[in-house]
């Protein structure tokens, strides 16, 4: 059984990874088995669910953009997240962003009391449904099999949860160190350090609505597969987007994401990257408005034609790359 949620490392932790995860948020997932309590991260997916449907136009390499113009009186950042890595030391450009910015606003808004609760309560598939009810014996054999020798508990312990979260509880176990960090975290250590207020540009709601919308089946035929080549294929690009984000190269992220491996993602673009992309660009433009505020989002949302980047350019601000 679930016994409860408990926020570790801001994410949203947004796959086709982009990568998302968020994720778009990095979690610690409390599982009890018998009289022993175990700790498991669990990640949502939307940074590692990041991708685009179109192709990108040629983008600096670059994470971090400045904001300007458009009846800006001062100059707002947009930063690109990865939203689970070993290393989210912030470069001193970022460091320097965030002193020049007086607000820090998330995908979500990681300093509501309620999200863990709210979390919690969104994870479930909708209808009673379970996992099995998309499976076949020997196909949920393999997955179980999966949980145990990977995780060390059934799958049968979280039976009824959406499958793409299901999938997710593996990320952390791509990663070569024990203590997985997060970009989101060390901005809000930043942020409160300097008194500031954080904020986010969706509710987590809104984030858990998009794996309702996503048929249960294309979710589960993902999760099939990854159990079937034993993570292999996960693992390898999981290590192909980090090298990505480290050439800060997000051209190429997107590029990457369009894998038919992840069909669940793959044919829902939309709803994943594109539609959230274009609902953010008014309130970027309400909060930049109001006081120079840093924005941090999932690196795979910045570029592409329907990309936080262009969009923003398209609604008349100067978006440029931060050398």
């Amino acid at each position: 059984m679930i016994g409860w949620l408990k926020q570790h490392n801001f994410h949203f932790f947004e796959m086709r990874v982009a990568f998302l995860v968020t994720k778009h948020f990095n979690y610690l997932l409390m599982i009890r088995t018998r009289p022993k309590a175990m700790k498991y991260r669990l990640q949502l997916l939307l940074c590692l669910l990041s991708i685009s449907f179109t192709h990108a136009q040629d983008l600096e390499n670059s994470l971090l953009w400045k904001i300007s113009g458009n009846g800006l009186e001062q100059s707002s950042y947009l930063f690109g997240t990865i939203h689970i890595t070993c290393d989210a030391t912030l470069e001193d450009k970022v460091k320097k962003a965030l002193d020049e910015t007086t607000h820090l606003v998330l995908e979500l808004d990681a300093d509501d009391p309620s999200l863990q609760t709210k979390m919690l309560a969104g994870m479930y598939m909708k209808d009673g449904k379970t996992l099995k009810d998309y499976t076949t014996e020997k196909e949920y054999a393999k997955i179980d099999s999966l949980f145990k020798e990977r995780m060390g508990f059934s799958v049968e312990m979280i039976n009824n949860v959406k499958p793409i979260l299901i999938s997710a509880m593996f990320y952390p176990n791509f990663l070569n160190c024990d203590t997985p960090q997060s970009y989101e975290e060390e901005l809000m250590k930043v942020a409160k350090s300097q008194n500031e207020e954080v904020e986010g540009l969706e509710t987590v709601e809104e984030q858990l609505k998009i794996f309702d919308d996503i048929p249960y089946e294309e979710q589960v035929k993902d999760l099939i597969r990854s159990a079937n080549n034993d993570l292999e294929y996960d693992k390898k690009l999981f290590e192909k987007m980090y090298e990505i984000y480290e050439a800060e190269d997000i051209d190429a992220m997107l590029d990457m994401m369009n894998d038919d491996n992840y069909a669940a993602i793959s044919n829902h673009q939309d709803e994943f990257l594109s539609s959230r992309n274009k609902k953010w660009i008014p309130k970027i433009g309400e909060f930049a408005k109001k006081e120079p505020t840093f924005f941090g989002v999932g690196a795979g949302h910045l570029a592409g034609k329907e990309g936080v980047i262009q969009l923003l350019r398209k609604a008349g601000y100067t978006v440029e790359a931060v050398e």
